[in-house]
């Protein structure tokens, strides 16, 4: 796996996801105005210490940001709160739902 590729294009895709420019993400994460950019365009690698940083700015864990199949972590995470306040019939007619969606 390509990791510096893999870490440019996903802060670049949360990031996007959470409607903020790469600019206001770099300097609320305490870095420098052009930092996430430089990530993102692969010249530059967060520290361990910053991309916890990062992580927590986007609303996910260290696991989910390094998750390949979940494009969408921080909506994910939203529906599993939910769906953990329901009731089994409730969670049964959204699984029929979620399979015919399929």
């Amino acid at each position: 796996m390509d990791y510096e590729a893999f870490i440019a294009e996903r802060i670049a895709q949360l990031r996007v996801q959470k409607g903020v420019s790469a600019r206001d993400m770099s300097l609320s994460i305490g870095q420098s105005e052009n930092y996430i950019n430089m990530i993102e365009n692969r010249r530059a690698l967060p520290s361990v210490n910053v991309l916890f940083y990062i992580c927590e700015y986007l609303d996910v864990t260290p696991q989910e940001f390094f998750e390949q199949g979940n494009p969408y972590p921080k909506l994910l995470n939203d529906l599993v709160t939910v769906l953990k306040t329901l009731d089994e019939e409730a969670l049964g007619n959204l699984l029929g739902i979620a399979r015919k969606m399929q």
